[in-house]
């Protein structure tokens, strides 16, 4: 048995407007390329205008290139009123949903009776390991954090967008790298967020006042647009949220030269072999046939080109080179069930996965006897992961005798070491950085498992009603025969989220009695609040210290892990 990034996330969430209702209204936006008709719906007094385009659509001649601004007027009124089909991708998060190349639009819901105000934007950038997902997927409820935002007196508008995936967005060689074309997935992202600063006034947002959010892959994707550049900030953000992602890499970063050979690959399954221009035969290549190339590929992931993604980002956080904007970056406690091999059943097994194992996180030989001695090989406190269970606990002997300690491991360096390096690195340059740390188990999964990656999306969305975690996914509702605290705790994570996209304080009036503050993070002090719905308070703060040695380990290898 393993347990990795995509069997664990089986499908991931957007907007919670995908039924229409049977009477709905036709709220219309001028736009700077002609006129949108969204629909209003009375469930929760909201506009939705779904399936906007941002950019030209990346087909034909635009395929595999850097995406291209709207340079024509609509002639007729588009009718925003439902998804546009996902990108392209490979997984379980695109079950039941319609794919096309075609596929760069974006989603405004605001709610109703603040169209001639200028509302602060949370724009959702979706997670799925840069090779699956999508605005359509239903466990991202838009609607739900903007009606708390409402209900909290702090009302926002929010915004959700489309990015190419795998090799579609981000193929990588020679070739692609001297044409200009690399990290196409990030580039599609970077002019949504133009796209927004030009017309999200017209929804009656306002353009100076965009959070950029995500989770896993997008919260990634945040840390790459907060270092992109070599962090050059062209004012298209005010703020970031990062859940379980961070400006340094999830993975160790490959260039050109290593993606060559599945380049190549591709390249002959279409029969582009004899051709001196590739890149450009890929473009006129039957879509069914690059599809099915593209999707037998290894994973694609951005690669630090000189240009978007200037250096590793570790480099430009010890210089205080990124976009000094306020963020919100947290972490689940047993992200390592998600990321980590098994089994792992000793410590040769345990050293052989740190230098080359499946997260694509690895380490020269020679920094490994210093990893093992910081993740010991006991139990003290909470060292081990599930952090929950106690040093006593019984574990299926399938995962091995070492699973616990290669988890904490594994959680430390794909996650949890960046989201504390982030937030010391934001604190080192007087830059307001809150922390947090995830620790409520959801309905359906096993105990073995803990608070795994993505578990803390339901809480944030206010998704209590379950919306696309279902058997056709391979999930359960994750509120289900839970106590009411879980759902007291996805309002206030909702709420909080919303209030800092708002204002940039998560700490609320009006919060439930007796929950905690959540501290600004500071290097004198550093706290995470931590969200469990199973303590009186449903949360508290803590000391960031825990696994010091192994995470320090980490950081101080950065460079090791080419990052």
């Amino acid at each position: 048995m393993k347990w990795t990034f995509f069997t664990v996330l089986l499908g991931i969430p957007v907007a919670n407007a995908w039924n229409q209702p049977a009477n709905y209204g036709t709220p219309t936006v001028r736009l700077k390329n002609g006129t949108v008709e969204g629909y209003h719906t009375s469930t929760y007094n909201q506009d939705y205008f779904l399936g906007v385009p941002f950019a030209q659509p990346p087909v034909g001649e635009l395929r595999f290139r850097t995406p291209q601004s709207l340079n024509s007027t609509f002639k007729e009124v588009i009718q925003a009123k439902s998804y546009a089909p996902s990108c392209i991708g490979y997984g379980g998060d695109d079950i039941g949903y319609s794919l096309s190349e075609d596929c760069l639009y974006l989603n405004v819901i605001r709610p109703s009776g603040y169209e001639q105000e200028s509302l602060p934007v949370g724009v959702w950038i979706h997670g799925g390991g840069l090779s699956m997902g999508g605005t359509q997927d239903k466990r991202y409820n838009l609607s739900m954090i903007v009606e708390n935002s409402v209900a909290i007196g702090k009302p926002i508008i929010g915004v959700s967008i489309a990015y190419r995936l795998s090799g579609w967005g981000f193929l990588a060689s020679q070739e692609v790298s001297g044409s200009g074309n690399t990290n196409l997935g990030l580039r599609d992202q970077r002019l949504a967020l133009h796209w927004v600063q030009e017309n999200i006034g017209a929804f009656g947002g306002d353009s100076k006042k965009v959070t950029i959010w995500g989770e896993s892959a997008g919260a990634g994707s945040v840390g790459w647009h907060l270092t992109a550049y070599n962090g050059r900030d062209d004012r298209l953000f005010r703020a970031g949220i990062m859940e379980s992602g961070n400006p340094v890499a999830y993975f160790s970063y490959r260039d050109e030269v290593q993606y060559q050979p599945e380049y190549n690959a591709i390249v002959s399954a279409v029969g582009c072999s004899s051709e001196i221009d590739t890149l450009e035969c890929l473009r006129k290549a039957p879509f069914d046939k690059l599809n099915s190339s593209i999707a037998k590929s290894a994973g694609w992931n951005p690669i630090v080109d000189g240009d978007f993604l200037a250096r590793w980002a570790s480099i430009q956080l010890k210089e205080g080179k990124f976009v000094k904007v306020p963020i919100i970056d947290g972490a689940n406690s047993d992200e390592g069930t998600a990321f980590g091999p098994s089994p792992v059943d000793n410590e040769t097994g345990f050293e052989n996965y740190i230098i080359s194992n499946t997260s694509t996180v690895n380490i020269p030989s020679q920094y490994v006897p210093a990893l093992l001695s910081a993740y010991l090989d006991s139990c003290p406190g909470n060292a081990w992961i599930p952090q929950e269970l106690p040093c006593s606990a019984e574990l299926p002997a399938t995962l091995g005798a070492e699973y616990r300690r290669s988890a904490a491991y594994f959680g430390d360096v794909v996650m949890i070491a960046n989201r504390r390096g982030a937030c010391e690195a934001w604190a080192a340059n007087g830059v307001p950085a809150y922390s947090y740390r995830f620790n409520t188990i959801p309905n359906g999964l096993p105990y073995y498992v803990g608070v795994t990656h993505f578990q803390e999306v339901a809480f944030v969305f206010d998704n209590i009603e379950g919306y696309g975690y279902d058997a056709e996914h391979g999930t359960v509702n994750p509120f289900g025969g839970k106590p009411k605290s879980y759902a007291n705790l996805a309002k206030l994570m909702s709420s909080s989220w919303a209030s800092f996209i708002y204002d940039l304080d998560p700490n609320y009036h009006g919060r439930p009695a007796g929950a905690p503050d959540w501290p600004r993070y500071t290097l004198d002090d550093p706290k995470n609040i931590v969200w469990d719905a199973n303590v009186t308070n449903l949360a508290f703060a803590e000391p960031d210290t825990w696994r010091k040695a192994g995470i320090q380990a980490i950081l101080d290898h950065a460079l090791a892990y080419r990052r």
